[in-house]
């Protein structure tokens, strides 16, 4: 079974679908390993990372672009649109499955690409292991915490058709970007803060 050497294909940028759309409450179904190895499903990955990149997402499920299959990609470098997050590496996971190594949890206040406009607060668990399959079929089995383990959290929800509003447990935490801007930004990076430094993620 042969996996190409690199990203032998130009990702292209693809419609982001939103809340209400069908797709994005499925549970997607697994990819087989020869699957992954074709052209399509090459494909598929790069423009997910291309889409993700435009839009200065920190993550990007492959159903958030219609297509219900577990795959995900996450990348944060300097990202604009979250610049309290740790860098994250471009990480495509296949498959992904994720445990929760200790009952800790924290708030995290979360926006997605599919629910625009809208930020919330979440409780994430502090620290998990991620075992997935990457772009080439390589098992990937690490631990993440802090708030990059919010990140893996987040992306996996959407295999399983679940979006972060559905895990807000207070919805007066509900608010616009603007108004978390506004009047949340500053307690919400004490809290981050925090995480960055006993997690360094």
């Amino acid at each position: 079974m042969g996996f190409p050497a690199g990203n032998s294909s130009r990702g292209s940028q693809r419609a982001i679908l939103s809340i209400g759309e069908p797709v994005l409450r499925r549970v997607a179904r697994a990819v087989e390993l020869d699957e992954l190895a074709g052209a399509q499903l090459q494909q598929l990955i790069d423009d997910v990372i291309e889409t993700m990149r435009v839009a200065n997402g920190a993550g990007l499920a492959a159903p958030q672009i219609g297509e219900s299959v577990r795959i995900c990609a996450i990348e944060v470098n300097h990202n604009p649109r979250y610049p309290y997050k740790p860098n994250i590496p471009l990480t495509v996971l296949v498959n992904p499955t994720w445990t929760r190594l200790t009952e800790e949890l924290f708030v995290n206040n979360e926006g997605c690409l599919s629910v625009p406009g809208i930020r919330g607060d979440v409780a994430r668990f502090t620290h998990i292991r991620v075992e997935a399959l990457n772009r080439y079929g390589e098992r990937l089995d690490f631990t993440v915490g802090g708030l990059s383990a919010g990140t893996y959290q987040h992306e996996c929800d959407h295999l399983d058709g679940v979006l972060f509003v559905d895990r807000v447990a207070d919805p007066t935490s509900l608010c616009t970007w603007e108004n978390f801007e506004r009047y949340r930004r500053q307690e919400y990076l004490l809290r981050a803060a925090d995480l960055v430094a006993r997690f360094g993620q």
